[in-house]
C-alpha cells in the first residue's frame, strides 16, 4: 500500500510520499515513490506514483529514456516537452503501452495491473499544474475548488485536507497539512510507512525550494504528531457531552 498527495494552491505545489512497499506481511522493503525531472530555472515535474511497483519502475523508465513518437520519429520526454499538459499526456501515453504490453500476462498470473501517477509542476512560460493519472493513461487536474489529489490509501488523510486545504492557504501551512494527512494515515494503515519524501516547488520559480526526505526519529515529525494528538484530545474534551439520554 502507498500513500501520496500533491497540494496545489496559490503561491506553489507540494508533494508527499511515503516508501513502503509490501508484498506480504513478512515481505516489507523501502523503495522511493516520488520521482524528479528538472532542469533548473526552465523546468521542474514530479512523479509520485501508487500501485505495482514493477510498472511504477518501468513507466519512470521509459520516461528518462524517452518513446518515439510515430508521427515525427523524435524521441519523446519529460524534458523536451513543450508543456505540462504534453507531459501529462506522455506520462499517459507510457501507461497505455505498457499496458497493452504487460496486462494480460499479469492477469494470467491474478494480478491486476494497477498503477496510479500523481505528476506536477512548471515548465517556463506555462501555468504550475498538478494531474492524477489512471491506470488506462487518462487524467485530471487538479482545481483551485479541489487544490488537492490523492493517490493509494487515500481515506484517512481525505478528512484533513478537506477541512484544512484551500487555494489561498500559506505554501508552508499546506505542507504542514500535507504531513498531518501523512502521520493519521501512518497511524490508521500499517501499509503505509516511512520514510517520507517531499517536494515544494513555488509558482514560477522553475526549482524546487524544498527537497527533504523525514527519515524515523525526524524530532520535527515527532513534534508534529506528538501535538496534533494532544490538539484532537483537547478538542473532544472542549466539545460538550451529547445530550441525548434517557428522560424520565
Amino acid at each position: 500500500m502507498t500513500y501520496c498527495c500533491g497540494i496545489l494552491v496559490h503561491e506553489g505545489l507540494v508533494m508527499i510520499a511515503d516508501t513502503r512497499t509490501n508484498a506480504g506481511l513478512d515481505n516489507i522493503s523501502t523503495f522511493r515513490k516520488l520521482h524528479f525531472f528538472r532542469e533548473p530555472g526552465e523546468r521542474i515535474m514530479a512523479l509520485a506514483s501508487s500501485g505495482n511497483l514493477s510498472l511504477s519502475q518501468t513507466v519512470v523508465s521509459t520516461l528518462m529514456e524517452g518513446i518515439p513518437n510515430p508521427e515525427t520519429g523524435d524521441i519523446e520526454t519529460l524534458a523536451n516537452a513543450p508543456t505540462m499538459f504534453q507531459a501529462a499526456q506522455r506520462v499517459g501515453r507510457v501507461v497505455r503501452t505498457l499496458h497493452d504490453r504487460e496486462a494480460a500476462a499479469l492477469e494470467s498470473n491474478e494480478i491486476k495491473f494497477d498503477v496510479l501517477f500523481l505528476f506536477g509542476g512548471q515548465i517556463k512560460g506555462d501555468r504550475l499544474r498538478l494531474f492524477m493519472i489512471y491506470p488506462a493513461g487518462n487524467f485530471i487536474e487538479c482545481t483551485t475548488d479541489t487544490p488537492y489529489l490523492q493517490i493509494g490509501e487515500h481515506k484517512y488523510g481525505k478528512p484533513i485536507l478537506d477541512r484544512a486545504i484551500t487555494h489561498n492557504i500559506d505554501l508552508y501551512d499546506a505542507l504542514k497539512i500535507g504531513l498531518i494527512s501523512m502521520d493519521s494515515t501512518m497511524r490508521s494503515n500499517l501499509g503505509v510507512g516511512m520514510p517520507i519524501d517531499m517536494v515544494v516547488v513555488r509558482r514560477d520559480i522553475c526549482d524546487p525550494e524544498l527537497t527533504f526526505r523525514i527519515e524515523p526519529g525526524d524530532p520535527y515529525f515527532h513534534d508534529l504528531r506528538e501535538r496534533w494528538s494532544a490538539a484532537l484530545r483537547a478538542a473532544h474534551i472542549a466539545i460538550p457531552r451529547p445530550p441525548y439520554g434517557r428522560t424520565g
